[in-house]
């Protein structure tokens, strides 16, 4: 037998699912991105905000603007951002040269 408020709930998980999806299509839903992700990133790298905005090919200003959450990043620097939380010695291996 299906739980009538089980139901209701699936059902409006749904709908908001749906409503995300439509927005994202939209181009109306910017996720965003968290200053302490760059911040860890940076972190976990151990190195300072030029070093590692040189390694995401960014000026210093636009990493401390992302850090300051004045500024999001974009999808692919926030793609980047993520492996350097990830797998940070991948990031290293590509692009060490740079920082």
């Amino acid at each position: 037998m299906i739980n009538p408020p089980a139901l209701a709930r699936d059902g409006k998980e749904l709908i908001q699912a749906e409503k995300e999806i439509k927005a994202h299509k939209e181009g109306t839903l910017h996720p965003k991105f968290v200053r302490n992700d760059i911040i860890t990133a940076r972190n976990n790298l151990e190195l300072s905000q030029s070093h590692f905005a040189a390694l995401l090919g960014v000026s210093k200003r636009t990493l401390e603007q992302w850090e300051q959450e004045r500024r999001e990043p974009s999808q692919a620097a926030q793609r980047l951002i993520q492996i350097a939380i990830q797998r940070p010695a991948v990031l290293v291996e590509l692009f060490g040269d740079a920082a």
